[in-house]
Parts: structure tokens; sequence; C-alpha cells
């Protein structure tokens, strides 16, 4: 049978827990062989902002997945350059994985409402399929209608099919950078392995 691969983009500035637990719960429930953290460079559909170095954000993703061997760190946008476009993304990974390889965009909620803003959007939903999980603050389900005059009626549907329960985590990595710059504990919302690499190479505390 095809090898089924979610691929999770992320800036993971830093990575943590609901990361995780996210992503575990789309491969559990949709049956995925493995997920890739793809660490994007600048993601253009965000405001640019001031991000760790990318070898710096690499690491921490090697660092939070240590144990699980499904999950796998891929820093192809690092290497890329530039602009992080998904579309590009899952065309180069469609390239090395080969015809046997079937891709699943894992998708927050936040992001999913925006995904008609996204680089060449249309043609990425027609490329890969996405699991949508929802975060908080984003009611998820209130807000597809909405993408059906984008990207039609069928494809609500399969992301409605593809939706992943996820537990509700108000956990983010904003949140994370902001406790470490004032000094206070970030334990268990990181990983203790991300912790300690945030604290020995000095991220997020200035600036």
């Amino acid at each position: 049978m095809p090898a089924r691969i979610g691929v999770f983009g992320g800036s993971f500035n830093p990575p943590h827990v609901a990361h995780l637990i996210l992503a575990e719960r789309a491969r559990v429930e949709r049956t995925l062989d493995r997920v890739l953290f793809v660490v994007a460079g600048q993601p253009p559909h965000k405001a640019p902002r001031p991000l760790a170095p990318g070898p710096d954000r690499l690491r921490m993703v090697e660092l939070a997945i240590e144990g699980n061997p499904a999950f796998e760190a891929v820093d192809l946008e690092l290497k890329r350059g530039g602009a992080s476009y998904t579309l590009l993304t899952i065309r180069e990974l469609r390239r090395r994985l080969g015809p046997d390889a079937e891709l699943f965009l894992l998708v927050g909620g936040d992001s999913l409402l925006e995904l008609p803003t996204w680089w060449r959007a249309e043609e990425l939903v027609r490329e890969v399929p996405v699991i949508a999980f929802g975060r908080p603050g984003n009611p998820l389900d209130a807000g597809l209608d909405g993408l059906a005059a984008h990207f039609g009626q069928a494809w609500v549907r399969q992301v409605r099919e593809l939706m992943v329960a996820a537990p509700q985590m108000d956990i983010s990595a904003t949140e994370v950078r902001e406790r470490v710059r004032a000094g206070l504990s970030v334990r268990y919302m990181v990983p203790e392995a991300v912790r300690a690499y945030i604290a020995e190479r000095g991220l997020y505390a200035t600036g």
C-alpha cells in the first residue's frame, strides 16, 4: 500500500507541545505512516517578523520529536531559501518520495481559513488533501462554508471528512517567546530538551 504521509509546515519558533499533540492526533486518526515537520524559512502569508535562526529552529524540532519514529524534521524550505511556498514544498516532496507516497497537508484552523490568501492556493488544494484541526478561537466548522466559494463544495466536504477532532490547547509559540523574554518558566509548554536548548543558546531572551 502507498505510504500515507502528513506534511506539517510551520516556523516552529519554537516547537511546543501542542504541535506534537496535534501531529500525533492526526497521525493516529488518519492512519498516517509518517509526519514530516517542514521548518519554514519565512512564511509568506504572515507578517514578516524576526525568527530564530533556521538551524536553531530545525534543531529544536529534531529535539522535540526524538523518540517518535513516525516523526521527521525536514529542512528543504530552509535550504531553498526565501519565502516558503507550500505548493513548491509539496511538489518537491513528491519528487523525493516517489509515486507511492500519498501526501496530506496538516493545517490548523486559523491557517485553513486564510488558505485563499496563500500563493496559488487553488493549485495547492487540487494537489494535496487537507487534514484540518481546530485551534483556540477558531471555530473551524463555522468558517468552512465560506471557503466553498473559493474551492468548491466537494473540497469542503472532503475537509470535513478528514477533519481531526483535536483537543483545544491554548499554547502558542508567541506566548513561549514572551515568557522566555520575561524570564518566566516555559517548562511543560515545550519539551524539556527544547527548553534546555533555548536556555543554552539564549534564544528569545531579547527582541
